[in-house]
């Protein structure tokens, strides 16, 4: 079957139609398939349509595998469509990808309904604008839109200070200084982060972005202006509402098991 590989989808449904149409039947001559093919593959596509009339199979049922091939490649072709590749740092001549910034913008402009936001890292305050500016705008301007961000908020080293008291400090700096908005989004962590536990530590490390429950970036990049702009980072776009749902409903999974939880609000 790997001949049929090299073919287009087009060329894989004139065979097709061919074959069911009684125009092309065993046993088959390189001129007759190269009425549907290109010159290249003529040779290995008609041998190919040669031994599988030799297993028994009829014209008809060789229309029927050539279709379901040509289906599976539109469906490849359409998955394909919905993926874009995300890159942050150097510019590579002539490659086929988008900068981490300009989508995290745009999926920010895009949002209706609700924004998901993961990320171990955030920068310092003086250029949280830069990369929240555009939500932290619709937010205020939009009272439905709901922003959830689950962040890493992990514990100093050798801080004596109870886990109350740390996130505390970090809800303060968060709405105080951080946020340049005037409505806040919700605030989740992983309290494992916090322990003063070595053994037990682990950290929120995934970096995602999920607008409306349809459309993702899945990347490595942190909410960081080097992240966004200078780093080597990458990333994919997935442009599914299945996946999308699929990532949100694996963290409000992990909210309902106390796995991630909310940070409470400044006082």
């Amino acid at each position: 079957m790997r001949a049929f590989a090299a073919l287009s989808r087009p060329d894989l449904l004139a065979l097709a139609r061919a074959l069911a149409a009684g125009r092309l039947a065993p046993p088959f001559a390189r001129a007759e398939v190269g009425r549907y093919v290109g010159a290249v593959a003529r040779s290995e596509v008609t041998r190919e349509l040669q031994r599988l009339a030799e297993t028994g199979m009829g014209a008809a049922q060789l229309a029927v595998v050539l279709e379901l091939v040509a289906d599976e490649r539109g469906h490849a072709q359409a998955m394909g469509d919905r993926l874009e590749l995300v890159w942050s740092g150097p510019a590579i001549d002539n490659a086929r990808s988008r900068a981490t910034a300009s989508v995290v913008r745009e999926l920010f402009a895009t949002a209706r309904r609700t924004v998901l936001i993961s990320s171990y890292a955030l920068d310092r305050p003086e250029r949280s604008k830069g990369l929240f500016g555009r939500l932290a705008e619709r937010m205020d301007a939009e009272p439905a839109l709901e922003v959830r961000l689950f962040v890493n908020v992990a514990r100093p080293w050798r801080s004596g200070l109870s886990e109350q008291a740390l996130l505390r400090r970090f809800a303060e700096s968060f709405a105080g200084e951080f946020w340049p908005g005037e409505r806040l989004p919700e605030l989740f962590h992983d309290p494992r982060a916090l322990s003063d536990s070595y053994d037990q530590r682990a950290c929120l490390h995934t970096k995602c972005v999920v607008v409306d429950e349809a459309r993702a970036l899945v990347t490595s990049a942190n909410f960081t202006e080097a992240a966004h702009e200078r780093n080597i980072e990458t990333g994919v776009l997935l442009d599914d509402a299945r996946l999308a749902s699929g990532l949100v409903r694996r963290f409000d999974a992990l909210v309902r098991r106390g796995v991630l939880v909310r940070i409470p609000s400044r006082s």
